[in-house]
């Protein structure tokens, strides 16, 4: 049986939370991010906020890789915003519900097609009262509607290309939404709900919303806990690969339970690495939050509706809506 959140340290708790829609493969992403934080002994539970279309058989797949399953209502675009469809809208914005879980103090949300590498539950000690993400990369094509992709201005080398005094003020520091050590919050989370319904969405979504939302309290942290992929071929100074604690698998072609290799950049023997060892955790039996050693009761049998659900979920297909992240 999953973790139940009931009668256990109360509003005092800490955990890390990811998001799932629809009936298709990221539930795969979602099981290998279980399974990387049992690997790097994290203490806390990985809540997963679903929508209503998620089955019943990936929640039950879910439950029993330990994680606690929170089902969520969908957050529909108001009546006069028409320019969007109906299922980008929702599966981005509705990820804004996990500002609702207030039985937890503090929270770590992490996309789908993150794995945790190293032990990360020294954020949660971090500073109240703030955001903490980790800068975004502006260099990629999915940029090219933006001011900084024009003029090759980036964050990330930011002495490179400075910002034109006639472009007007620089802009303010831009994080990636793919991972947000954040505080649950009802007065946030409604103003958030709020502040959506005036604010007309915007090419990249729920991530443009909350770095506007979040602007004075954002707060940056390194690299290292949300290495987006493009960092590997557009900073590569930047990056120490043997000390990055997560992996973004966000780039065209990265999806490791999608990766053929023919994708741009997909064929570097760095994201070949990554992708072996995303698929290591995820093949990992012992890391199974149901697995018992062979000879204990139920061990290779208990193995089975496992196996079988896993199966069964390769069989599907997901397309989700573009994002930033």
């Amino acid at each position: 049986m999953a973790p139940e959140l009931s009668g256990v340290g109360g509003a005092a708790r800490c955990g890390y939370v990811t998001f799932l829609a629809g009936d298709g493969d990221y539930v795969k992403g979602v099981v290998g991010l279980a399974k990387g934080l049992r690997k790097v002994k994290s203490k806390y539970p990985l809540v997963v906020a679903v929508l209503p279309d998620v089955p019943e058989e990936h929640r039950e797949l879910l439950r029993w890789q330990g994680c606690v399953v929170k089902e969520i209502e969908p957050v529909y675009p108001p009546d006069n915003q028409t320019q969007f469809a109906m299922a980008y809208y929702v599966i981005n914005y509705s990820k804004l519900r996990i500002w609702e879980f207030v039985e937890f103090k503090k929270m770590i949300y992490l996309d789908g097609d993150i794995q945790v590498f190293e032990n990360i539950d020294h954020l949660f000690e971090m500073e109240d009262s703030y955001l903490y993400g980790v800068m975004d990369c502006f260099c990629e094509k999915t940029w090219s509607h933006t001011a900084q992709y024009t003029i090759g201005y980036c964050q990330q080398c930011p002495d490179a290309v400075h910002w034109p005094s006639d472009f007007g003020p620089k802009p303010p520091l831009y994080f990636n939404a793919g991972m947000l050590v954040f505080e649950p919050d009802l007065r946030t989370y409604h103003d958030l709900l709020a502040t959506l319904n005036t604010t007309p969405p915007t090419p990249f979504a729920e991530q443009d919303f909350l770095n506007m939302f979040f602007k004075e309290k954002y707060r940056p942290i390194p690299a290292v806990y949300n290495l987006v992929m493009a960092m590997l071929w557009r900073h590569p100074k930047n990056v120490e690969l043997d000390k990055v604690k997560v992996v973004h698998y966000c780039a065209a072609g990265s999806k490791p339970w999608r990766y053929t290799g023919k994708e741009e950049n997909m064929d570097r023997k760095d994201i070949k690495m990554l992708i072996k060892k995303w698929w290591e955790i995820y093949n990992d039996e012992t890391l199974d939050f149901n697995y018992k050693k062979e000879g204990d009761d139920g061990g290779a049998d208990a193995q089975q509706p496992f196996l079988a659900a896993l199966s069964e979920a390769g069989n599907v297909h997901y397309h989700t809506a573009p994002s930033a992240a």
